[in-house]
């Protein structure tokens, strides 16, 4: 992939990822916890594209962004715990029968996926993408 086409795909997952977070201002709880997930993830297949790395599965994106960005120290480990942690409560609300979602547990995963996406952008202005 040519350097002009990377950064489109990138630029394209970035968008992809501020939209899921722009979405949240209805203030429905399931909703908010689906799409600050996918804010996360988008933002994840963003930095996978810069490493020339692809998976269509959550769980491998996710194994992907541990072992390439955090555990070589380019990104908190919270990064990884509030993007296993939100994945984990979007499969409780998405798939569970009556599963519970507080308003407060939708408000920490929103502002954890603002940091992550704002963290995600900053480290790919730094690398010049």
């Amino acid at each position: 992939m040519n350097t002009e086409n990377l950064k489109a795909l990138v630029a394209y997952r970035l968008e992809q990822a501020r939209e899921s977070l722009a979405l949240l201002k209805q203030k429905i709880l399931r909703s908010s916890i689906n799409r600050s997930y996918y804010a996360m993830f988008y933002a994840v297949l963003a930095l996978l594209a810069l490493e020339k790395r692809e998976t269509s599965k959550h769980g491998g994106a996710i194994s992907l962004f541990d072992a390439e960005f955090v555990k070589k120290d380019l990104f908190g480990k919270e990064f990884s715990r509030w993007l296993h942690e939100a994945f984990d409560l979007r499969q409780r609300s998405d798939y569970t029968a009556g599963a519970r979602i507080s308003a407060k547990e939708a408000e920490l995963v929103l502002e954890h996926a603002r940091v992550f996406l704002k963290g995600v952008e900053d480290f790919l202005k730094r690398k010049g993408v």
